[in-house]
């Protein structure tokens, strides 16, 4: 008869015991298809017509060119792309630039025997100098 007067409290405890089930079903999930996502795919990029870009009022472009050889020309919108420069002077002259007028644009135009990596390579190089937008200057062709 002692039994029934004792009342048992409430148990304030939560079962996390199937909040880890789960998360480790999640981890195991997760863990397979993260090396499957990595792997890039094999794509022929079709040719399209280009329009001419629209300077209105912009300040003028900074133009880094690589040529067959790999090498490295600026020019900063004062003809002075004559003489090649290493890639470390590339970066300084566009961070100056960019640093007195932010809103300058910047273009690569490489040579379409230049190597892939090399034009990412600078591109790369640049987004990390705080230019937010490089775009790739290209021939129009005709139909």
């Amino acid at each position: 008869m002692a039994r029934r007067n004792v009342r048992r409290k409430p148990m304030a405890e939560i079962n996390v015991v199937p909040y880890i089930d789960v998360t480790l079903v999640l981890l195991i999930i997760f863990m397979i298809t993260a090396p499957l996502i990595q792997s890039g795919v094999d794509v022929d990029l079709p040719q399209a017509n280009s329009q001419q870009v629209d300077q209105d009022n912009a300040p003028t472009p900074v133009i880094i060119t690589i040529d067959k050889s790999g090498q490295y020309f600026i020019d900063l919108g004062n003809g002075s792309d004559e003489q090649p420069v290493s890639a470390s002077e590339v970066l300084l002259l566009t961070a100056a630039v960019r640093k007195n007028k932010p809103k300058t644009q910047v273009y690569i135009r490489g040579d379409k025997q230049v190597a892939y990596g090399k034009v990412v390579t600078v591109m790369a190089a640049l987004k990390n100098a705080g230019v937010p937008n490089v775009g790739l200057m290209t021939e129009n062709f005709a139909q």
